[in-house]
């Protein structure tokens, strides 16, 4: 944008620090990173997040071969490249003495409470206190931000609605996140409060598809709110799925307090709800 100076711009990004994080969550920093103009990202992890997520696709990819799924030796090989990392594990680091042409420093320490970009400038961040009550009008749960658990969050935390004062979208990444939710039964908590389940995939945030209403006030799980993307005229929050779930609730973005609250129901569930495909 004009007079700014993106530093991510044609560059490769290598994130240190997190290396426990899950892959699919190492994804959605890749998938931020794209956002940026960044030429590529990698994120540093230990090798069992990675042992973890080559098993788990082993398995399905297995049971696709078994379900008479296509180009079954197309999937056969790409079994057979994981196991063969897995029966070796190797993983790139970063050169000792790299030189960078920035370095960002983040202490995750001292971040006590949600982030959010403000309208409509995904650079405007501020925190959740400091645009605590705001009217909200829509929410859009969706696109490759999110995975299979922040959607059974966004059920949990509404399952005890039976109406919506904010008009709520849901649209799941991928055809596979859906039937899965529809299989566990969280599909019928979205389904009772809103018409718009819409086909996975890109959705609102492709911004040539479906869009929210003229000057709408949104919270969106989505990866950009440059002016009149989602909508014309809509002034556009980008926010976790967790804080875009309880803004629907309650129509308007929440305080601190209640969305430490709300939370906090949901703590003793999390090994539940953010398991992965």
């Amino acid at each position: 944008k004009s007079n700014k100076k993106n530093i991510f711009s044609g560059r490769v990004l290598e994130i240190e620090g997190l290396e426990d994080l899950k892959v699919e969550q190492a994804f959605e920093l890749a998938d931020a990173s794209a956002e940026r103009s960044s030429n590529g990202c990698t994120v540093q992890l230990n090798k069992e997040p990675i042992e973890e997520y080559l098993q788990s696709n082993i398995t399905l990819l297995s049971s696709m071969i078994d379900s008479g799924y296509e180009d079954k030796k197309t999937i056969a090989k790409r079994i057979q490249d994981m196991q063969k990392w897995l029966d070796k594990p190797s993983l790139l680091k970063a050169d000792n003495d790299c030189e960078y042409a920035e370095i960002i420093e983040i202490n995750l320490d001292e971040i006590k409470e949600p982030i959010l970009a403000c309208p409509n400038d995904p650079d405007d961040v501020k925190l959740l206190s400091d645009v605590a009550k705001t009217a909200i009008d829509e929410v859009f749960i969706g696109s490759c931000m999110t995975n299979i658990g922040h959607f059974r969050a966004a059920a949990q935390l509404l399952k005890d609605k039976t109406e919506l004062n904010t008009v709520l979208w849901v649209v799941p990444p991928t055809r596979m996140d859906e039937k899965q939710l529809r299989a566990e039964g969280i599909y019928e908590t979205f389904e009772r409060l809103t018409e718009h389940t819409e086909v996975p995939g890109c959705s609102l945030c492709m911004g040539n598809q479906k869009r929210v209403k003229e000057g709408a006030s949104v919270v969106s799980t989505s990866t950009r709110n440059f002016p009149n993307r989602l909508g014309d005229n809509a002034n556009v929050f980008l926010a976790s799925a967790e804080v875009a779930a309880i803004s629907a609730k309650l129509g308007y973005i929440p305080s601190l307090e209640e969305y430490l609250s709300l939370m906090r129901d949901i703590e003793p569930m999390s090994g539940e709800i953010y398991q992965y495909l």
